[in-house]
């Protein structure tokens, strides 16, 4: 019942965005999704590590038998797109027959399977939809906050990121001095982000074929929660980013016209009254939390209990996507502190929730909820008192992050079972 209600759920929330989109003129998450089935989709490794996560509930034969079916299901699309003349140019030339495959999956569960084997296929499948739909659901937001917030508050941000020493504008030139290469690997591992987290959910449901259950708590979870939340806080607090606020840069495509000044990365910005400016109705207001990090933090926190190779993996993308999100002019430094509160918060929220709420959860979750809040109303109203005294708010800033992510070892710790003690072995009696 609990699967049937939040399917109910999901798929309200999709239909209410794509009722959303088309007032816009633009297609919905549903079309888009629908389309990838014949057209060249947009999200073909996204496809594939949807379909990996569908797998986790199948047999090793039946996992090659599906990689067998989806290969060469986009064979044969891309062998009539060949005999079509079609060009694929908005799209990758794979990735339908991995969607065909999850969709054979569901239609499979629904007249071949019964009882619990039928309910864990439908599982494995809603997982891997629910990935792509994810994505598509995101960029539907996106479309949303650019369409309904006409001002942003990156003033407020820039000025208020004093107090942090202006990471952005450091990071940025820093990048930029790395050259290509840099930019590259960089650029490469803030895209994939999506795909990190795959191989790392792939090992957390390792044993879901085996034991035929999945974990109680997974990083895919978490992910779609950050991605369902995170949007709404776009409209309450919309920026767009320093790359576009402050000009071109040395990355991206920058405000052009829309540009406060062409600052970033080279002049930080003035200590001057901030005030809400108007933006262009196309760049997403997605900057507050940055996601990016809230993403990389979600997983670092999971690859905590995997091998070595996979703590090394979390620790490095976490390290890369915050010098990307600041290196490319994505996000302010006050960003990066906002989406860690975000994910540590909605971390100990799903923990809670798995375990049962008791006093210490929902103490956390409650902090967290204070410091996430008391963050934006700073960032907000009190930005200017913020740059004038960057050694008391500074400090006080990364005290505020460090807080709840203490708060959130100390309780998960306690949440552990304790070993028993070993009993001592019995002594024989003197006679």
């Amino acid at each position: 019942m609990l699967w049937v209600a939040a399917g109910a759920v999901a798929l309200g929330f999709l239909v209410a965005l794509e009722i959303a989109a088309r007032r816009y003129g633009q297609p919905g998450p549903m079309t888009h999704q629908a389309r990838e089935a014949i057209f060249p989709p947009k999200s073909g490794f996204l496809l594939y590590a949807g379909m990996a996560l569908t797998m986790v509930v199948l047999t090793w034969r039946q996992r090659f038998l599906a990689m067998a079916a989806a290969i060469g299901i986009d064979l044969a699309f891309l062998l009539v797109r060949w005999l079509a003349d079609a060009e694929v140019t908005d799209g990758h030339p794979f990735g339908n027959g991995a969607l065909w495959v999850m969709l054979g999956c569901a239609v499979v569960a629904v007249t071949r399977r019964t009882g619990p084997e039928r309910v864990l296929l439908l599982k494995g499948v809603g997982l891997g939809l629910l990935l792509v739909a994810g994505r598509k659901t995101g960029d539907a937001w996106l479309l949303i906050t650019s369409k309904t917030c006409p001002v942003v508050l990156d003033q407020y941000v820039a000025i208020a990121d004093h107090a942090l020493g202006n990471p952005s504008w450091l990071a940025g030139r820093i990048v930029d001095a790395t050259g290509p290469v840099g930019e590259h690997v960089l650029d490469w591992v803030y895209v994939q982000l999506a795909v990190a987290a795959v191989v790392v959910a792939l090992y957390q449901m390792r044993h879901v074929a085996a034991e035929r259950r999945f974990p109680r708590h997974h990083l895919v979870r978490t992910f779609l929660v950050i991605g369902l939340l995170g949007p709404g806080i776009y409209m309450i607090f919309p920026v767009v980013g320093p790359v576009f606020a402050y000009g071109t840069g040395a990355f991206g495509t920058g405000g052009g016209h829309w540009a406060m000044a062409n600052l970033w990365p080279d002049v930080p910005p003035p200590v001057i009254a901030p005030q809400p400016m108007p933006y262009d109705g196309i760049t997403p207001r997605n900057c507050m939390p940055s996601l990016h990090t809230a993403w990389a933090t979600a997983i670092f926190i999971h690859t905590r209990r995997g091998p070595r190779v996979l703590r090394f993996a979390g620790t490095f993308w976490l390290i890369a996507t915050l010098g990307a999100t600041l290196g490319f002019g994505y996000h302010y430094g006050a960003d990066l502190i906002a989406g860690v509160v975000f994910v540590v918060t909605i971390e100990a929220a799903l923990r809670s929730l798995d375990r049962g709420w008791d006093r210490a959860g929902i103490q956390l979750v409650a902090y967290g909820v204070a410091v996430f809040a008391a963050l934006l109303l700073s960032y907000r109203y009190i930005p200017m008192e913020m740059a004038a005294h960057p050694w008391l708010f500074g400090p006080l800033l990364l005290l505020a992050m460090v807080s709840v992510v203490y708060g959130y070892l100390r309780t998960t710790r306690q949440w552990e079972p304790q070993a028993a003690p070993a009993r001592p072995e019995p002594q024989p009696e003197l006679v």
